[in-house]
């Protein structure tokens, strides 16, 4: 007899790795097994920690928990760095190896959470061979990224592959699930026939449980009869951005500017690496900026503690317009400390911050005489943002999440019933 209510997820990144899709799989991997049905099984399938060259965390390639109803295996690849060849090359390593592992193999559901496409196709490979219904998990628009990412000589081309290729993915999924309200004009347009919902990413229990006491602290150190005079006039300010330092963020294309204009008045904190790093550094020697310091990266509980250092947090898309329909995950984190926020985004991430988060100045991406305007009309204090918190907590979204999930396998076990 087969056996039923088996679950398989595939996710590229997953802890102890660092970034957004991790902690969204970590999350939602805890949301299924809290709601897993008895005698049903989840297996993960993902890769060794290998988002950033300089953070080193050992991981075991097999383990298992919930009493063996959670599998995770973990996929060695050949060690790369942030340039799309070297990113294509990763990815074929862990397809072949999912491909490998998994045939033969049957499962009820395929689940696949993908950034860059790859993934998606390669759940929806998967679920056909296995006969398996197929969720989708879709963090960014990868065929609009396409004319950032090739030579203008490939872009018509590789945006008809790839095109097709989201086709065949998202239009024959059970179900897809958009992490941004964005992202709906693209894909509501092209696919209208489909399932979509919206769990956005969120903030994570680490921030959320901090949040009130990192409040608290806040406040007695930035506010006082003139917090104007004290923050900005008597000390150096500290401004801290954390995450990835690569084309999509485009910060060597506004930092190195910035910093020279506040030289006098602030001190700038990088926590990340990624493949615009080098040029952020080679920008920042031509402007000879010296008050600006890029450090590795680090885990989260040591980014709590340097959220609680910083008085100002800062954020930044590049300048392309497929950055105008996202949420940036950094926000949900940032918008736990309390912390005021600098913004370079435009569009729907900016009516987001403004809608949403209390104390956020945004500006236009890539334009420093706005970031500049931005950054005086902050209000360099502690704000509490608990009903922020309360409403994006992640481990409620994708409490939610999981459940759309599981009534995806509850119509797969009705179905075997019905032909058995």
């Amino acid at each position: 007899m087969t056996q039923r209510g088996r679950i398989l997820l595939l996710s590229f990144y997953f802890p102890p790795d660092l970034g957004a899709g991790s902690f969204r799989t970590q999350a939602l991997v805890e949301a299924l097994m809290k709601r897993l049905p008895p005698g049903h099984t989840l297996e993960v399938i993902t890769t060794a920690p290998n988002r950033y060259a300089r953070y080193a965390s050992p991981a075991p390639t097999f383990e298992t928990a919930y009493d063996g109803s959670l599998t995770v295996r973990r996929i060695e690849l050949p060690s790369h760095r942030s340039g799309i060849l070297d990113q294509s090359r990763a990815f074929l390593a862990y397809a072949w190896h999912v491909s490998r592992l998994t045939r033969g193999q049957h499962y009820d559901l395929v689940i696949a959470t993908s950034s860059r496409l790859m993934t998606a196709v390669l759940g929806r490979y998967v679920a056909g061979r296995a006969s398996a219904q197929l969720y989708l998990d879709i963090r960014d628009i990868f065929v609009e990224n396409l004319p950032f990412l090739l030579p203008k000589g490939a872009r018509w081309l590789g945006i008809q592959f790839f095109g097709a290729l989201e086709r065949w993915a998202v239009g024959l999924a059970a179900k897809v699930n958009l992490v941004s309200p964005g992202f709906e004009p693209y894909f509501k347009s092209r696919y209208p026939d489909q399932q979509f919902t919206w769990h956005t990413n969120g903030v994570d229990p680490l921030f959320a449980e901090s949040a009130t006491e990192a409040t608290a602290e806040q406040s007695s150190t930035l506010q006082a009869s003139d917090p104007s005079e004290v923050t900005r006039e008597s000390r150096r300010l500290r401004v801290l951005y954390a995450g990835n330092i690569g084309m999509c963020q485009g910060i060597d294309r506004i930092l190195p500017a910035l910093a020279k204009r506040l030289e006098d008045r602030a001190d700038f904190v990088l926590i990340g690496d990624g493949g615009r790093r080098e040029a952020l550094e080679a920008a920042l020697k031509a402007e000879m900026v010296t008050n600006v310091e890029i450090r590795s990266p680090v885990a989260r509980e040591q980014l709590n503690e340097e959220y609680r250092e910083a008085d100002v947090l800062f954020l930044h898309l590049n300048d392309m317009f497929c950055f105008s329909r996202v949420i940036p995950s950094k926000l949900f984190e940032y918008a736990a400390t309390g912390k005021p926020i600098w913004a370079g985004v435009r569009a729907f991430p900016a009516k987001f911050c403004n809608q949403h988060i209390e104390n956020v100045s945004v500006f236009e991406p890539c334009d420093s005489e706005a970031a500049m305007g931005a950054f005086d009309s902050l209000e360099l204090a502690a704000r509490s943002r608990e009903q922020f918190i309360e409403r994006f907590r992640r481990d409620r979204i994708m409490g939610r999440m999981a459940d759309d999930v599981l009534k995806l396998l509850g119509s797969t076990t009705k179905q075997a019933m019905v032909t058995s």
